[in-house]
C-alpha cells in the first residue's frame, strides 16, 4: 500500500486583486457583526473580533 499526503490545513492564495477585496470585505463586516452581537458577557471575545476587523481593515486599505 502507497503513503498518501493530504493537505490538511492548506492554504489556497487569491490570485485577483479583486477577489481578496471581496473576501476581506466579508471578513471584515462578519467581524464586526460578530463583535457587535456580543452585547455584555464576554468582552475579551468582542475585543477579539474587533481586533481582527481592525487587522482586516488594514489589509482592505492597503489594496485599495
Amino acid at each position: 500500500m502507497e503513503n498518501q499526503y493530504c493537505k490538511v490545513g492548506s492554504v489556497t492564495s487569491i490570485l485577483a486583486e479583486n477577489q481578496a477585496i471581496t473576501l476581506l470585505e466579508y471578513q471584515y463586516q462578519c467581524f464586526m457583526e460578530r463583535a457587535a452581537n456580543i452585547k455584555y458577557g464576554n468582552t475579551r471575545l468582542r475585543e477579539f473580533f474587533e481586533s481582527k476587523a481592525e487587522k482586516t481593515k488594514k489589509k482592505l486599505d492597503e489594496l485599495s
